[in-house]
């Protein structure tokens, strides 16, 4: 993946007017857009990637699409499909109604592109900066270290990785012993604890 970075997008006129037909007052994600504005640039991120290659997606939405996972403890799988669903999301990524997004894994990969550069701070510390320049926060000391966030990357990748290699043990199980497979998931239920078996969330 490369980086080609574009100037920040408008917000499209048919997702910004359905929004304020939906959404009058707004939420927090499109507060965040109207008060924010974008808050990243593609160009905060062009050390993490080579100079050819395939186009990346754009980072600074990457960026945004991680803060907002965060604020509603979600999924790669789950951010994804708000990125495909939500109109409020589409509203602060300036996207046409009609984007489909992109595949949940570019979260965990764009991530990882973070931590091995040791940019996770300016994740935060960019974001950090643009509640100050609003008055968002109080003043005096504030909790600024961002170890936390990193903390939180890094284990939100091994779950993605734990989540993705065991989903494919089961399918193996399926087509290699599916009547065992069946047994143990009646076994289960009769006992009163449901084999609850890995899904997309």
């Amino acid at each position: 993946m490369s980086l080609h970075a574009a100037p920040l997008a408008e917000i499209p006129t048919r997702t910004a007017e359905l929004v304020r037909i939906i959404l009058p007052k707004g939420n927090t994600i499109t507060q965040l857009r109207d008060c924010f504005g974008a808050v990243y640039s593609d160009d905060q991120f062009r050390s993490l990637y080579p100079t050819r290659g395939q186009p990346a997606y754009a980072p600074w939405r990457l960026a945004l699409v991680t803060i907002f996972q965060f604020l509603e403890h979600l999924s790669d799988r789950q951010a994804a499909e708000h990125v495909r669903t939500r109109l409020d999301w589409k509203y602060a990524l300036a996207l046409e109604l009609e984007d489909l997004g992109f595949h949940y894994s570019v979260l965990s990969e764009f991530r990882a592109r973070l931590v091995a550069a040791d940019q996770g701070e300016m994740l935060f510390n960019t974001f950090l900066q643009a509640c100050r320049d609003h008055h968002l926060l109080k003043p005096g000391r504030q909790r600024t270290d961002s170890t936390h966030v990193l903390a939180r990357m890094r284990v939100l990748n091994r779950l993605e990785l734990i989540g993705a290699t065991l989903r494919v043990a089961l399918d193996d199980l399926a087509t290699v012993i599916p009547e065992t497979l069946c047994q143990l998931t009646s076994f289960s239920f009769r006992k009163g604890r449901p084999a609850r078996l890995l899904t997309s969330e």
